[in-house]
């Protein structure tokens, strides 16, 4: 993959100073399209070999383009702050909006390739790591990323000529960095190391273009024409999204029952077993989020249900255990105009929790594939794709060490409709309900199939479904607590 490299490219400047006017010009026109447009970022990965070129293109791009619609980012080693959260989160948080570019250095391949050529693991993580950028980045184009992979390459002859040239000349002897040394010692491990993450990570949707470094004006001018023909072609080809209304569901009943149906709804507890109940769970999760097998932890849970299901009491039966500094509750409304320009679950990763902290979430990324479906907000295929997107989403969460604890609060029709009376007879409560909420009522059938099959596709070993039986509020408040306590102490097991 990198033979041609040995040829060394040139380009004469008088060639160079010609061509570059008009693909400035149309760089720029393409760049203020996309920003107008709205409806994709760009996202340029830069690798390869030390002293190729990478700082410099970036440096004329950002010349050649307005500055303000791109974000440089640079990952080099790990803050405290993103050491104490799961490896992506990093990359995450600092995603280009929607109409904006965004260049990644030292991003997730870079990781990889110096851990592997520096013997930190084996190739069965290397082959890991892979396989999650793959999916990164598959998850990013779906979202309607649009993703160019440049490798600046130098020969191990040119990279050596290059140092021992700087390193002769006073003036530009600083240009030398200490991983330009590192690098020259471990070029052709690197280099190896480099084709099998390239050719296994090339797709039409992501595809690596290596770029020979030798010479500037081929370089500059190789990354601009591949950018702007990228570009042109994305802007010409993208279609505002498509929206459908609900589609059948996914798994149907032989006997016409579904997973909620079979839930026993008539399980109660009486008021002075509740509080008896509620006090030790309560103290029991006091006692284990002070633990000190909690900073190898962070705790999630996601809270969904049935309108009038009790979430909001339950959580505060939670909350009432804890010091408020040991967690935060996050509640999960319609998408803001910052979280739209990003991909779905970018507003959720910015709030996972670091070690050692609690994270609720009042509604959550199932919202994809629950009012989204039933309501026709995204396509079919959105909705069908995230299936696979959150179960990825929640392993690398419990990958990293975070207890994930997801309640389903189902109550029946009956039992809704009686505490929607009630809320339109308390004064206090009747922000509670809305037209929307007596609305949904008329889609039961359509919220009972999509959480079925919700259920179904999205409770796995690592971050199964708890569903809770709300008709009766003191038994689900207590059944929330239990379970929460017991999957902590069960990760606790585990250390």
């Amino acid at each position: 993959m990198f033979e041609s490299a040995e040829i060394g490219h040139t380009i004469d400047k008088a060639i160079y100073d010609a061509s570059l006017p008009a693909l400035r010009e149309a760089l720029l026109e393409a760049q203020y399209e996309l920003k107008q447009l709205g409806s994709f970022p760009v996202i340029i990965l830069l690798n390869g070999i030390e002293g190729a070129g990478k700082g410099e293109t970036v440096k004329l791009l950002n010349e050649w383009m307005d500055p303000r619609l791109i974000q440089v980012s640079t990952f080099d080693q790990q803050t405290d702050e993103e050491l104490a959260r799961p490896p992506a989160w990093r990359y995450w948080r600092q995603l280009p909006a929607k109409g904006y570019i965004g260049i990644f250095f030292g991003n997730w391949y870079s990781q990889m390739l110096q851990g592997r050529v520096h013997n930190e693991f084996k190739d069965a993580v290397l082959d890991q790591a892979i396989d999650a950028a793959l999916g990164l980045e598959r998850m990013l184009y779906d979202e309607g990323a649009l993703i160019f992979k440049f490798w600046f390459h130098l020969s191990k002859k040119q990279m050596k000529a290059r140092l021992k040239s700087l390193q002769d000349d006073p003036l530009h002897s600083w240009r030398i960095s200490p991983l330009d040394w590192q690098q020259s010692k471990t070029y052709d491990k690197f280099v190896r190391v480099g084709e099998r993450v390239l050719r296994r990570t090339s797709r039409d949707y992501a595809p690596w273009y290596v770029v020979e470094g030798l010479d500037e004006h081929y370089r500059s001018l190789t990354v601009g024409r591949i950018l702007l023909d990228g570009l042109q072609a994305a802007l010409k080809s993208r279609a505002a999204p498509s929206t459908h209304p609900h589609a059948a569901p996914l798994i149907s009943s032989l006997d016409n029952r579904s997973l909620l149906d079979s839930l026993d709804m008539t399980q109660a507890l009486a008021k002075d077993d509740y509080n008896k109940q509620l006090s030790t769970e309560q103290a029991r999760l006091s006692g284990l989020m002070r633990d000190k097998r909690m900073r190898k932890h962070a705790l999630v849970a996601v809270f969904e249900g049935n309108d009038a299901a009790g979430k909001g009491g339950a959580i505060r039966r939670v909350a009432a255990a804890l010091d408020p500094r040991q967690y935060r509750i996050v509640p999960v409304a319609a998408p803001t105009e910052e979280e739209r320009a990003q991909p779905y679950l970018w507003r959720f990763w910015r709030h996972i929790p670091a070690r050692g902290r609690f994270t609720v979430f009042d509604r959550s990324w199932y919202g994809r594939v629950l009012v989204e479906r039933v309501e026709g907000f995204c396509s079919t295929a959105d909705w069908l794709r995230a299936y696979g997107e959150i179960n990825d989403f929640e392993q690398q969460l419990t990958h990293a060490g975070v207890v994930l604890v997801k309640f389903w609060l189902a109550i029946d029709q009956e039992e809704q409709l009686k505490r929607f009376e009630e809320r339109k007879e308390v004064p206090f409560k009747r922000f509670k309900i809305t037209e929307d909420d007596w609305r949904n009522r008329e889609k039961w059938p359509l919220y009972r199939d999509a959480v079925g099959d919700m259920v179904d596709r999205t409770s796995t070993e690592i971050a199964p479904w708890t569903l809770v039986e709300a008709n009766d509020k003191r038994f689900a408040r207590v059944k929330v607590l239990r379970t929460l306590n017991d999957a902590l102490e069960a990760a606790f097991a585990k250390d």
